[in-house]
C-alpha cells in the first residue's frame, strides 16, 4: 500500500515538473530538448578544445582558436538561447552572465593545473638521476 502511494506521488511530482519545464520552453520560445542536447553535445569539443588549448600552451603556440574554440563550447547553448528566446526575464541574463564567469574561472583554473602539472612532469623527466 505504501509503495503504491509513493509510486502515485512521484509519478504526480514528475509530471508536474515536465509540465513546468517545457511550459517554460513554450512561454519563451526556446525548445528545451534543443537547449539541453546543446549544452550536452558541447561537452567533449568543451574538453578537445581545452587539450588543445594545453598543448599550444606548453609549445607557446597562438591561444587564440583554442580560446575561441572553447568559448563557443561554453557559449552554444546560451546563444540559443539568445536567438530563439523571447520575452526573457532579466534574471536569465543574469544567470547566464554568472555561469560564465563561473565557467570562465573553472576553466583558467582546469587548464594552470594541467599546464603546471605537465611542466613538473616534463622537469621531473629532465632532472638527472642522483646516484
Amino acid at each position: 500500500m505504501a509503495t503504491l502511494l509513493v509510486d502515485v506521488l512521484l509519478s504526480s511530482l514528475w509530471s508536474a515538473v515536465t509540465d513546468w519545464f517545457f511550459g517554460l520552453g513554450e512561454q519563451y520560445g526556446v525548445n528545451p530538448l534543443i537547449f539541453g542536447s546543446i549544452s550536452v553535445g558541447a561537452i567533449p569539443f568543451f574538453w578537445l578544445s581545452v587539450a588543445w588549448l594545453v598543448r599550444n600552451l606548453r609549445r607557446r603556440r597562438s591561444l587564440f582558436l583554442p580560446v575561441l574554440a572553447t568559448s563557443l563550447c561554453v557559449l552554444s547553448a546560451y546563444i540559443y538561447l539568445f536567438i530563439a528566446g523571447e520575452n526573457l526575464p532579466f534574471w536569465v541574463y543574469a544567470l547566464v552572465v554568472g555561469l560564465i564567469a563561473y565557467s570562465a574561472y573553472s576553466t583558467v583554473k582546469t587548464v594552470r593545473k594541467k599546464t603546471t602539472e605537465e611542466r613538473a612532469e616534463t622537469e621531473e623527466s629532465a632532472a638527472p638521476d642522483a646516484e
